[in-house]
């Protein structure tokens, strides 16, 4: 569907992909549970699926998913930007989805980012993210 005539076309402002071992990930839950998941995944995040035999297949996509939103923003894990403050959510149908907060919400807007587009995958060995940052 094109942009309304007075609104400018929407494109692409970044793009990030990342791929993480779900094996690596599963470790660092199970070895250092609270501080793994509480440093990095907000509430919702680390309930998700939790229990599961899949769960560490579920955090590590959100995990990968975070480090790709960082490299869509062009910063990488730097610049302020905290681990929760990239949350991966789901829609009523199930559809991931993004939400930024603080230092990352607000380079988001500097860049003049305006929608993301979110897409995770995982294998028992694998997990993938790729992010697609959208401006006008």
């Amino acid at each position: 569907m094109p942009a309304p005539a007075d609104e400018p076309p929407m494109e692409i402002i970044g793009h990030g992909i990342d791929i993480v071992s779900v094996a690596r990930i599963g470790a660092m839950v199970t070895d250092h549970p609270d501080r793994f998941l509480e440093r990095c995944f907000t509430a919702d995040e680390r309930d998700y699926q939790s229990g599961s035999k899949r769960y560490h297949e579920h955090i590590a996509a959100r995990f990968a998913a975070k480090e790709a939103v960082m490299k869509a923003l062009g910063t990488g894990l730097a610049d302020g930007i905290g681990w929760t403050e990239i949350e991966v959510v789901r829609s009523a149908r199930g559809e991931p989805g993004l939400r930024l907060y603080g230092r990352a919400a607000e380079i988001a807007v500097e860049r003049g980012i305006h929608r993301w587009f979110i897409s995770l995958s995982h294998t028992t060995d694998m997990a993938i993210a790729s992010v697609l940052a959208i401006g006008r």
